[in-house]
């Protein structure tokens, strides 16, 4: 048993940081392949991304998602040159918070908040997102 026990953590300890957090926090790629959508502009794979609700209202014209998140204050996020992730909290089965910080180009710092869902059949979308400017400079 204990030799088991010092296999699996050897496996462990060979696995990357940021492989095993997506092994246990399967959303993050949800949020990380938004995240990049939006700062190439691409509407159909950051629609991709979102939830029902939203992919319902813009299927019709994809790259008008885009446009309506910059236009509603979130900019800074599709004009980010990094982001990381926080905390992240479970709400219900199947419903998290999970905090992200993003530094613009201009060295800012945001803070947001996404709340996703898995949706079952499409997996983890991003359902909605608080996002604020904090005080600090990124590097």
């Amino acid at each position: 048993m204990r030799i088991l026990w010092v296999l699996v953590l050897s496996i462990l300890l060979m696995v990357p940081a940021s492989a095993q957090a997506a092994m246990e926090e399967p959303w993050r790629a949800s949020v990380t392949g938004q995240i990049e959508a939006l700062r190439s502009a691409d509407g159909e794979t950051a629609l991709s991304f979102a939830g029902a609700a939203f992919r319902a209202n813009y299927q019709s014209n994809p790259q008008r998602f885009v446009d309506d998140v910059a236009r509603s204050g979130y900019g800074p996020i599709g004009q980010s040159r990094s982001h990381s992730f926080g905390a992240s909290r479970e709400l219900a089965p199947g419903v998290v918070l999970q905090e992200v910080e993003f530094i613009d180009t201009d060295g800012r710092v945001w803070e947001a908040i996404y709340q996703l869902a898995d949706e079952r059949d499409e997996g983890w979308r991003v359902q909605g997102v608080m996002l604020r400017s904090t005080p600090g400079l990124g590097i």
